[in-house]
């Protein structure tokens, strides 16, 4: 009975760790998106373009001034790009931590 509420308490955390796994990629996917999209340069009046402009930049402001770049190209991938990677790194581990408990 003890190694059984162990087990269901050990899948409730990967499943919570499954979870926050899952956000945080859906979190950089997101970002990625939105990176692509102005980089090929993708008509911000249109609804989809704008909804991941806002929520990418929603995301990532607090990433989007650490450097200030040149070319607005290089200015994106690494404002935006840090931001994705940090979400992804954190979340992925934050995962982990979660399926031990």
């Amino acid at each position: 009975m003890y190694g059984d509420r162990i087990a269901g308490r050990h899948r409730a955390g990967w499943s919570v760790g499954r979870l926050v796994a899952l956000a945080a990629d859906v979190v950089a996917l997101i970002i990625i998106v939105w990176i692509v999209l102005d980089l090929l340069d993708a008509n911000r009046s249109n609804d989809v373009v704008q909804w991941f402009h806002d929520a990418a930049t929603w995301l990532a402001g607090w990433s989007l001034d650490l450097f200030h770049l040149g070319r607005h190209w290089a200015q994106v991938v690494v404002g935006y790009g840090i931001a994705a990677v940090v979400y992804l790194v954190a979340g992925h581990a934050l995962a982990r931590l979660l399926h031990r408990v």
